[in-house]
Order: structure tokens, then sequence, then C-alpha cells
């Protein structure tokens, strides 16, 4: 790649900061974004800590000026974020529509049967690999969360609780266990020590395996102004360009790719071993690439405007929500996602702005958001309020939720959505 530039963006260098990239160990030392101090996103507080101090850390992205990665520096242990975490992916339909709709695609393309191992990591609740499981096709989930492992297993999902890497790849290939479909949904951007991850990726793949991995477009990202999927659980954020190099650096190929609109839009990535793969490279990987390189991500100039358009989508926010409290609206929001927890917090939004947020999620409800202390009630509190205003914040999500709230629209009530820039519905 060629990252030189004659627009460069701001400098990090002396500021205190030594970190290095996750990939190529070159310094980081420049800014993509700055979004000040937050929370870790999925730290709900439980009501008998909600006087007690947090910490806060640093959410600031940083491109490296070699590979063209997007990152955050890591200040807390993967351990300390997903030993037990707050997401059980079942409580979204559409994402275990869309799972399902994946299980019967890669069935088919791939001919997949009795004799086949899908792996999964990151397997959550079994949202995924429940219909695997269904078509009597072998399964095995890896999920480091316990509590969240509990409810894959009460699906019949055998589920691994630990953390993947080249450790837990290798013993597992000593087993005889290797994965003719590896499914990696919205993790490969969660894992601290990337080659490890890639690299038990290429050790646990069978030799005509093949890896599907989703990521957050960052194209998507930069270009919809999607600032709040930045948070410290996302250590990483991947251009095709630079998925397609970290990849490489492991032996694996990629042969195709699927855009996605799901969480904004995410690539499905298809990668195969280099040397043993039989699926020739689809036209669908040479048009991304060569649309990515056009708009500038093969060098540092396609990152240079975002942080001023991060700051202007804040002010026009803050600017709804001081005008709806002047004029005695009652807003709410609808969801209590990490991504939220980035929005509110950059923006300072508390509960004089939104009152409350309500949540289908029982593990999250009865608690507070992170940093701004919003109370997260069930939500039936919609119903019992009948706000003028409800914030979307999974707005990801926005058709499946104003769908469930359709009811509101009854006594007025309009819908938010606060990315890519407000909009009311």
């Amino acid at each position: 790649m060629n990252a030189t530039t004659t627009a460069p963006l701001p400098t990090t260098a002396g500021v205190g900061t030594d970190a290095a990239c996750r990939f190529c160990s070159a310094p980081l030392r420049r800014t993509l974004v700055d979004l000040g101090m937050s929370p870790l996103c999925e730290s709900y507080v439980p009501p008998e800590r909600v006087n007690a101090m947090e910490p806060f850390y640093p959410l600031h992205a940083r491109v490296c000026e070699r590979c063209l990665l997007v990152q955050l520096e890591q200040f807390v242990s993967a351990s300390d974020i997903f030993t037990e975490y707050a997401y059980f992916s079942s409580y979204s339909d559409s994402w275990v529509e869309h799972a399902r709709r994946y299980v019967e695609m890669a069935v088919e393309r791939f001919a997949l049967g009795r004799d086949s191992l899908v792996m999964e990591l990151a397997s959550n609740d079994g949202y995924l690999l429940q219909h695997v499981v269904a078509r009597g096709i072998p399964a095995l989930g890896i999920e480091p969360a316990a509590n969240v492992a509990v409810a894959a297993r009460e699906r019949g999902v055998e589920t691994i609780v630990e953390f993947f890497g080249r450790e837990l790849a290798g013993r597992l290939v000593a087993e005889g266990r290797r994965a003719d479909l590896l499914a990696a949904n919205n993790v490969m951007a969660h894992v601290p020590d990337l080659n490890d991850f890639v690299g038990g990726i290429s050790m646990v793949l069978a030799p005509q395996g093949v890896a599907t991995i989703e990521v957050p477009h960052l194209l998507r990202l930069i270009e919809s102004n999607q600032f709040d999927t930045i948070y410290h659980e996302h250590f990483s954020y991947f251009s095709l360009l630079t998925a397609r190099t970290v990849l490489a650096a492991h032996g694996l190929e990629v042969f195709d790719v699927d855009e996605l609109a799901s969480h904004g839009g995410s690539l499905r990535i298809y990668a195969q071993p280099a040397d043993t793969g039989r699926h020739a490279v689809s036209q669908a990987v040479v048009e991304l690439l060569a649309r990515e390189r056009s708009l500038g991500y093969d060098t540092l100039e396609a990152h240079t405007s975002f942080a001023a358009k991060v700051k202007e989508t804040k002010f026009k926010l803050l600017e709804f929500l001081i005008a709806a409290q002047r004029e005695g609206k009652r807003v709410v929001g609808y969801g209590a996602p990490g991504k939220g927890n980035t929005l509110l917090n950059y923006c300072g939004i508390r509960t004089d702005l939104i009152e409350f947020t309500v949540d289908r999620n029982p593990y999250k409800q009865g608690q507070f958001l992170p940093g701004t202390h919003i109370p997260i009630l069930a939500p039936e509190a919609i119903d019992e309020a009948r706000p003028d205003y409800i914030v979307i914040l999974p707005w990801n999500l926005a058709k499946e939720i104003s769908a469930q709230l359709e009811h509101a629209r009854e006594w007025g009530a309009r819908f938010v959505i606060p990315i890519p820039e407000v909009t009311v519905l």
C-alpha cells in the first residue's frame, strides 16, 4: 500500500503515547478521531454501584501510517471486557434471521453435511450454530463469556468457554478437529492480539476449508459518519484492503466478499488457505478493492475529514435535544447498545436530555448506562410514559425497532435516528 499523502492527519506525537500498531508494530502517530474519555461500552452499572467511581479511558482512534489499520489502543485486557458479557445476540430478531440465511447459504455453497465441522468464533448464545445443529451438521462454538455460553449449551450447541488464538487452535488440531467452515461474525474487530487470532484461524482451517469473517466496513463507517461504532471493545477497524493484508500475512487468501447492510454496512470476507484452497478469486473482490483505492483508502487522505464531521453531528444532536426540552417534550431512548454509549458519552447526554432507555435484554434491565447513568427499563415503560420522541440508539436496527413500536404513533410519538445525522421520522 502507498501511505504517502500531502494532506496529513493530525499527529499525536509528543502527547505521551508510545502505542504501536497491533498488526505491523509501527508507531501510531496519526489521529482518525478523538472521542474523548469514555467508559467501557458494555460496563452497565447496577443500582448498588450507581454512586461509585467509574473508570474512563481514552477513546482515540488512530491510523497506522505503514499498513493503514485503524485501531484503538488497548487499556484493559480482553478478559476484563468479555469474560462476562451483557450482549446476547438472540434478542435481535433480524440478527437471528441474518444468521439463519447465512447457514442456509453456506451449507449449500460449500456442500456441508454430517461429515463436516462448522466452527464459530465468539459464538455468543448459539444464535447461529443452532441452525447448524438443526440440520444435523456437527458444530462447535468458542465463546469466552461463560454467562452467554450457558444459553448456547441450552440450545444444544457444544461450546468451549475460552478465548480463541493459536494455543486453542493447536489443541483442536491435535484432537483432529479442523473446520470445514469457520464463521467469525463481528469478532475480528474485538481481538487485541490480531496476529494471534488470525494465526489461529489459519491453523484450525481444514486444507480446503473456508473462513467467513464479518466486520464493520471502515468505508461505511467514515462515509456514513458512524463514529458511534468506535468503542473500546472494538480494537480494530477494517477496509477490505487492510483485512486482506492481515489475512495474507497468515497464509489466508481472500477469494470472495459480500457487502452487507448489517451494523450500518459490513463486509463478509471469504478466505481460504492460500496454498490449498480451491476457490477462484471473485470479481466482487477485484471491484471492491478498486473502489476502495479510487476513494483513497490505500492512502491516509481518505481519513482526513472524519473528525470535523463527527463534531458537527454532536452539535446537531444536542441542539435537537435541548430544543425538545425547552418545548416541554418528553424524550426517551430505545436500546442499550455499545454504540449508544459511545454516542451518549461523547455528546455529554444524560437524564436531563433523555429520561430513560429500554431494552429487550433482561440482563440489562434495572441497570444504568455506563458513564451517563441513564436508567435501562423494560420496553413496557415506553407505553406507560407515552413520550413525544423515542431516540433509537441501535440505529442499524431502526426498521425492526420502529415496526415493534408502531403502536407508539397512536399517541403521536416520533422516532429519532441520530446517525449519520439527526433524522426525525
